[in-house]
């Protein structure tokens, strides 16, 4: 299993960035590997599933994503399957001096033969999310 996470702070209020990365949607707009995010199912809390079109290592999979827990105003914990991977994603917003403190978590499980050359996936994974981490940035900044 591949785990990563990176933080970044904003100026942004907490609960307008929290609301912002609530709605998965947003992805499309800061997450280099997403093509297309579209709620399928819910209101946005526990239960509700997202359809993802994603680019990783110049393919291109869907994966379902499920909200499995929201701390309203703090946290938000999706998990993503297909048949090559389990993704799960937690995101963190605290109260910052400035504004908000943004912790993106990442753990990947590949599946099938992927799960033999995870080694060498892991700077994939991990430049994927610098990009991600510098779209956050830069989105957020517009709130």
């Amino acid at each position: 299993m591949i785990e990563m996470q990176r933080e970044l702070a904003t100026d942004s209020a907490p609960d307008a960035v929290f609301a912002y990365l609530a709605d998965f949607t947003t992805t499309e707009q800061w997450d280099p590997g997403t093509v297309r995010t579209v709620r399928i199912a819910g209101d946005g809390g526990v239960g509700t599933r997202y359809a993802n079109t994603s680019r990783f290592a110049g393919r291109t999979s869907d994966l379902v994503y499920e909200v499995v827990d929201v701390t309203p105003g703090r946290a938000i914990e999706l998990r993503g399957e297909n048949a090559s991977l389990i993704a799960l994603d937690t995101i963190t917003v605290t109260a910052h001096p400035r504004g908000s403190l943004v912790v993106y978590r990442v753990r990947f499980a590949f599946q099938g033969w992927l799960r033999w050359v995870e080694p060498f996936l892991r700077p994939i994974v991990a430049d994927l999310l610098d990009k991600g981490a510098r779209g956050l940035r830069r989105e957020l900044a517009r709130i």
